[in-house]
């Protein structure tokens, strides 16, 4: 991948980034510019081109912190804007601790298959072989409990995915309720 696909790609979820670190809007193509810079320098240091987003973004980050430290902003203030020394939110994780509740609402071999699969990170092929069945009919009894699985999670929440399919936000439904191991609607 060039440097211009990559920007192409990837410069305006970056400069959103951007302005949700910074309120100028010209120090916010400045620094853009600047992680442009910095990308451009440093892509032959990029070992995993899967982890071109996360890496564009590590940049980003980086240069947002030093933006702030080159401004001389004191120790106080630091404090205040030290967004970057915190564990950013991750939706897919606060999501995991519902997935047991939700498994176990499921029939029990639909249960079976994915707390073995999904939970205890089992392949669907070492399962297969070890209960004994073809491949091709697990998978496709694994295919069964994830949609199974899936119209649960529907049921609690309503979720905000971007352009790429990932998840960036999820909002539990009103009517919706856990009880013990079960769900009401």
């Amino acid at each position: 991948m060039t440097i211009e696909q990559i920007w192409a790609q990837y410069s305006q979820a970056l400069k959103a980034f951007l302005h949700t670190k910074v309120t100028n809007p010209e120090d916010v193509e400045d620094l853009l510019q600047e992680v442009l810079l910095k990308t451009h320098l440093a892509i032959e240091s990029l070992h995993k081109p899967t982890s071109i987003k996360a890496w564009l973004f590590q940049i980003a980050h980086n240069t947002v912190i030093d933006y702030y430290r080159k401004n001389g902003i004191n120790n106080n203030a630091q404090q205040d804007i030290a967004w970057y020394n915190k564990e950013e939110r991750n939706v897919k994780k606060e999501l995991t601790q519902c997935i047991k509740p939700f498994i176990q609402e499921l029939p029990e071999q639909s249960a079976f298959l994915l707390e073995v699969i999904e939970l205890e990170g089992k392949t669907q092929k070492q399962l297969a072989d070890e209960m004994n069945v073809s491949y091709s009919t697990l998978k496709s009894q694994v295919q069964k409990a994830r949609k199974e699985l899936h119209d649960v999670f529907n049921a609690c929440c309503q979720y905000d995915i971007d352009r790429q399919g990932n998840l960036i936000e999820y909002h539990r439904k009103p009517n919706f309720k856990l009880e013990g191991n079960k769900y009401r609607e």
